[in-house]
């Protein structure tokens, strides 16, 4: 069975942008021509990515026929969740493809840095963040000693400067951590970090996303200034 290196999470009903996903996901909305999809792949591709998972569930099939229709640079296997799974049972789903340890990318989100960067051997979880402070989304992370990281599924009433940049990289071994079949990677973060487990790396440009209005306009900006094919 082929292994794979990185695992996008394209599972959500992008319900907070529902004017672009009525009719298809969130990772096929147009950019100058070209799905969110297709700038995350090259991006991967241009960092020496070879094989790239995708668990999927909204609208799966018409993320299939894009990716056999127009992606022939990078090697790319959909899973099909069949039902919403949460973003950490969706891993579950997938975890038998994926390598001892992986790269896990949101479905939306764009990077913005090297990732090779915050591969560490050593480290069980390791962490891109960005000292946000509250500026493009609510920071929800505290830096603590050793590089190690405090990350909170519940933000009320804390007052934090850093932001998950929306990658990580880990080993399989946390997933033995996790709460049930169906769950939220938000929760095994939480879970990890108050056992000191989850590590960080800083990246110092700015992320884009398009989970939010704000967030595709950005991007949209962002890839007139710099188109690349």
């Amino acid at each position: 069975m082929k292994k794979y290196q990185v695992l996008i999470l394209l599972g959500g009903l992008g319900t907070r942008v529902k004017k672009f996903t009525r009719k298809i996901p969130k990772c096929l909305i147009k950019f100058n021509k070209k799905p969110f999809l297709y700038y995350q792949l090259k991006y991967l591709k241009n960092r020496g990515i070879d094989n790239v998972l995708l668990s999927s569930y909204y609208f799966s099939n018409t993320i299939k026929l894009y990716v056999k229709k127009n992606i022939d640079f990078i090697n790319v296997k959909i899973v099909n969740d069949g039902k919403l799974l949460g973003t950490g049972g969706a891993i579950l789903n997938s975890l038998k493809y994926m390598e001892k340890k992986f790269y896990i990318i949101y479905g939306d989100s764009y990077l913005n840095f090297d990732l090779n960067k915050i591969k560490n051997k050593k480290n069980l979880a390791t962490m891109a963040i960005y000292k946000n402070k509250n500026l493009y989304d609510k920071s929800n992370i505290s830096l603590k000693k050793s590089n190690k990281i405090r990350y909170y599924k519940n933000i009320e009433n804390k007052k934090l400067n850093y932001i998950d940049y929306g990658v990580s990289y880990v080993d399989k071994s946390i997933f033995n951590k996790r709460l049930n079949k169906r769950f939220e990677l938000s929760e095994l973060y939480d879970m990890i970090s108050k056992k000191n487990i989850l590590s960080s790396y800083i990246v110092k440009k700015r992320f884009y996303e398009i989970g939010s209005y704000e967030g595709i306009k950005d991007f949209k900006n962002y890839i007139n200034i710099n188109e690349f094919n």
